[in-house]
């Protein structure tokens, strides 16, 4: 009986690979719970209804238990900082982040198959990975990981509450120090919706990497001339993008702990120099790391086509100059209405492009975004030390 089951399930899953609207993020439980509760739509991800749940489930509860058992801690809870840069800015820029994610990765799906960079062999072998995936993606095995992951740093956000001596989180008694209702709400219930959107994010991510394995491992159909100078995969670069806004979170919470390390402890914002490139060095690893599967290929096609080109361009070059330098008496003339001055022009234009390819399929926007996503939240952690003012005038000062 399993047998006729996943075979109806893969011939259902590879007639949806085979289109457009297939989606590596629209799946697994914590979705179909969302879809369950019509908090989402297979055709709209309902945002502001999703964040307003988002809310109502992670961050309104720990307002109303401190109000209603430690009311004088409110004002500590709503300036808390790590605390809002999870859930009043990690859960919702997460939460958005899922369109974004499913939105270039059909975005580029689309492109591999329109563009005709696949064999009707490797376009089947693609469906079929986009079949793997998707039972992948459905699993329920991973996101049950995930809330084992979450809740085994229970202990370890214990004792950052208890480190940090939040009041709205932290209660003395006379057996010491002790998390309130409201603090184990947090850690129990918070964290654990926050953690869960990172990890899902990041094995989406992971999922998309996996494609890029495939899809490089396959006999694409690449052209050295192509102007995109990537030898027409140039839109793979667009890659990194998906994964921004997580690591827009990412970001932000680390320097959130930051900021607070600096308040409560009196360190140096330089202190955290080599934090902060390593973090630089992990992100750029994880998203920039999946096309380097291409750089091979991308090089030899260079290669070759330095070759190739080279040597019908010294064929084009050799007649070009035999029949215009060395015959043209009495056919100077003919010479501006010849098409053979145009042609080796436009040749030139092309081995252009063949010198110009670049083995990293690189877009600079996307690029730039990433690494603004890494740097700007971390900018409070050097106010928390250097006005503003000063920031603003070494910048206006560094433009001058």
């Amino acid at each position: 009986m399993a047998k006729p089951e996943e075979a109806a399930f893969e011939q259902r899953a590879s007639a949806n690979a085979g289109r457009e609207e297939v989606s590596l993020v629209r799946g697994g439980p914590f979705y179909r719970a969302q879809e369950a509760l019509r908090l989402v739509h297979p055709n709209h991800w309902h945002l502001g209804r999703r964040t307003t749940c988002a809310l109502a489930i992670g961050w309104l509860p720990l307002v109303l238990i401190t109000l209603l058992f430690n009311p004088r801690a409110v004002f500590g809870l709503l300036t808390d900082y790590t605390v809002n840069a999870r859930m009043l800015f990690g859960v919702p820029v997460l939460l958005a982040g899922q369109p974004v994610m499913e939105t270039a990765f059909r975005a580029i799906v689309g492109a591999v198959r329109d563009a005709g960079l696949l064999t009707p062999s490797d376009t089947d072998r693609l469906d079929k990975t986009l079949v793997r995936l998707i039972r992948l993606r459905d699993s329920v095995i991973p996101e049950l990981i995930f809330v084992v992951i979450a809740y085994s740093k229970v202990a370890e956000t214990v004792q950052t509450q208890l480190i940090y001596v939040r009041p709205w989180g932290m209660a003395v008694s006379a057996v010491g120090p002790h998390l309130t209702t409201a603090g184990w709400y947090y850690v129990l219930v918070s964290q654990l919706l926050y953690q869960l959107l990172i990890l899902i994010s990041l094995w989406k991510w992971l999922l998309w990497c996996i494609f890029l394995y495939r899809l490089s491992k396959m006999n694409l159909q690449l052209v050295p001339t192509h102007p995109d100078q990537h030898g027409g995969i140039g839109f793979l670069g667009l890659s990194p993008a998906a994964i921004t806004p997580t690591f827009l979170v990412i970001s932000a919470v680390i320097g959130a702990t930051w900021r607070t390390e600096i308040f409560r402890e009196h360190v140096h914002w330089l202190s955290f120099k080599v934090d902060a490139a390593v973090l630089l060095g992990v992100v750029l690893i994880v998203t920039m790391g999946p096309l380097l599967l291409f750089v091979p290929r991308l090089a030899r096609l260079r290669r070759l086509g330095i070759f190739e080109y080279g040597a019908l361009g010294q064929f084009e070059s050799l007649q070009f100059h035999k029949r215009w330098i060395q015959h043209r008496v009495g056919r100077e003339e003919e010479f501006p209405a010849s098409p053979e001055a145009s042609t080796l022009t436009d040749y030139g234009s092309s081995y252009q492009n063949i010198e110009r390819l670049q083995p990293f399929p690189f877009d600079q926007g996307a690029f730039f975004a990433l690494i603004l996503a890494v740097a700007i939240p971390l900018l409070p952690v050097v106010l928390a030390e250097v006005p503003f003012v000063t920031v603003l005038k070494a910048l206006l000062e560094a433009v001058r």
